[in-house]
C-alpha cells in the first residue's frame, strides 16, 4: 500500500513538476524593439510639421539606417480619436534595448550633419512648439505570440 501511495504522489508531483515549468514559458517570442513619438500636430500646421521633419528626423533616420543604427522607421499620420490625442506617430525599430545606450556618442556625427550645431537645433526646436506637441515617447518590444 505504501508504495503504492509513493508511486502515486511521485507521479503527481512530476506531472505538476512539468506542468508548473510549462507555465514559466513566456506564451511570446521577443523581437525588436521600437522607440514610439506620439505628437499632436497643432490645428492648421500638420503640413509645415512634416515639412520640417523632413529636413530632420527623416534625414536623421536615414543615415542612422545606413550607418546600421536602426533598422527601420516610420511616419504614421491620421485622425486624432479625441481632441487630446495623437495625430503623428514617429516609429524607429532598433534591434534590441542596448541599441539606446550610448546615444550621443553613437549619434552625435549623424544629428550634426543633419541639423547642426547645438544653436540650430536650439532653434529648429523653439518653431516646432509653434507646430506641435510631443505626448509622450514609448519604447516597447515587439513579440510574436507562440501558437
Amino acid at each position: 500500500m505504501k508504495n503504492k501511495l509513493f508511486a502515486v504522489l511521485l507521479a503527481s508531483l512530476l506531472a505538476f513538476a512539468g506542468t508548473a515549468s510549462a507555465k514559466d514559458e513566456a506564451p511570446y517570442t521577443e523581437g525588436t524593439v521600437w522607440e514610439l513619438t506620439l505628437v499632436r500636430a497643432k490645428h492648421g500646421m500638420v503640413e509645415n510639421y512634416l515639412k520640417s521633419i523632413t529636413r530632420t528626423f527623416d534625414a536623421v533616420m536615414r543615415a542612422a539606417q545606413k550607418e546600421g543604427l536602426i533598422i527601420s522607421y516610420k511616419v504614421l499620420l491620421g485622425h486624432p480619436g479625441t481632441a487630446d490625442d495623437f495625430n503623428i506617430l514617429l516609429m524607429v525599430e532598433t534591434e534590441n534595448m542596448a541599441q539606446q545606450d550610448n546615444v550621443r556618442e553613437r549619434w552625435g556625427k549623424i544629428v550634426l550633419e543633419a541639423e547642426g550645431d547645438a544653436d540650430n537645433r536650439f532653434n529648429i526646436a523653439t518653431q516646432r512648439v509653434d507646430m506641435r506637441e510631443v505626448l509622450g515617447i514609448k519604447l516597447m518590444r515587439e513579440i510574436t505570440l507562440k501558437p
